[in-house]
């Protein structure tokens, strides 16, 4: 496939056609979960070899940084140098955050992201609330995510240690990854693509993503991503490549595919350095990938500590 772009016209009128309203039924509010079955967890336990487990969760933000403006409030509340009036031993603490952005891991929920004021399976946008989500909320992921993952680790077959910020990744790249790992993307599997953000911002430091850019897939990939039939797309970045290069309303147009037409779940803003040197070592680019995220009711995403095993 050419590394083409699609104009907004052609994203527009792609989105029916990637569309899997209605697929599980008009009140599903699962969406491509529905691909994991019990077979495909259990065949994915069935990879574990080793025992080697992988964490794929940056540590959580409380510093702020370039690409951090809004980073978590950690507040002891009791610790060792002060004492408890009722002479209770032990420490404690608090934490506030905002998981969304481009610092915390987090789980993107179905209704993190409206078109014409839908969310995913025709929902409208009005389910959304000062109380919270009440359709496509992070608790319906709370039996975990349990499956097949597959990394594509686009730097390694670019032979670069890094995308730079802005470079988008087209079907091409996909594809002559899953050659190179000899591995191929199916259903119900979990779909992780490495930029090397990770690693670029431990040696470079962090930079404004806004401003700057991420690297990540270009849109003209969604049809691929929906063709292969996955239940999460997970990227260091954000998915997207940014800027999108399209205009307004269309400026993650990856995330409005895949959460709002799709019912793709999202894992952003991991760390797939550590699963990459893993993979290279086990000469295998598979593995149970396991997520729980936290069953905050209502909740349109959860910071997560995503596992890798092999």
């Amino acid at each position: 496939m050419a590394r083409s772009k699609l104009t907004e016209e052609e994203i527009v009128a792609m989105f029916p056609r990637i569309s899997n309203w209605g697929r599980w039924g008009a009140d599903d509010q699962r969406g491509a979960l529905n691909f994991i079955t019990a077979e495909h967890r259990a065949a994915a336990a069935r990879l574990v070899k080793s025992g080697a487990s992988v964490s794929l969760s940056r540590p959580v933000a409380t510093e702020p940084a370039a690409d951090n403006p809004r980073p978590t409030t950690h507040l002891m509340i009791r610790s060792g140098r002060l004492g408890h009036p009722l002479g209770i031993q032990g420490s404690a603490d608090y934490f506030s955050t905002a998981p969304h952005g481009f610092s915390e891991t987090h789980l993107d929920a179905l209704c993190h992201y409206f078109w014409d004021d839908k969310m995913y399976n025709g929902f409208p946008s009005a389910e959304v609330n000062f109380q919270g989500a009440h359709r496509c909320g992070v608790e319906v992921a709370r039996d975990g995510i349990i499956g097949r993952g597959v990394l594509l680790d686009i730097p390694k077959i670019r032979g670069v240690e890094w995308l730079e910020p802005g470079t988008a990744i087209f079907i091409e790249d996909l594809e002559a990854a899953e050659r190179e790992h000899q591995v191929r993307v199916g259903e119900g599997d979990i779909l992780l693509v490495r930029t090397g953000r990770a690693r670029r911002r431990r040696e470079r430091g962090g930079w404004n993503v806004i401003t700057e850019g991420l690297p990540g897939l270009e849109v003209s990939c969604m049809p691929w991503i929906f063709e292969r039939r996955i239940a999460l797309l997970g990227s260091d970045g954000v998915s997207d490549v940014m800027p999108s290069g399209y205009g307004h309303g269309l400026n993650l147009p990856v995330h409005t595919s895949t959460l709002v037409w799709m019912g793709v779940y999202l894992l952003d803003n991991a760390d797939f350095e550590a699963l990459a040197e893993q993979c290279a070592r086990a000469g295998r680019y598979e593995f149970m990938f396991m997520l729980a995220p936290l069953v905050l009711e209502h909740g349109t995403a959860s910071l997560a500590n995503p596992l890798a095993l092999f």
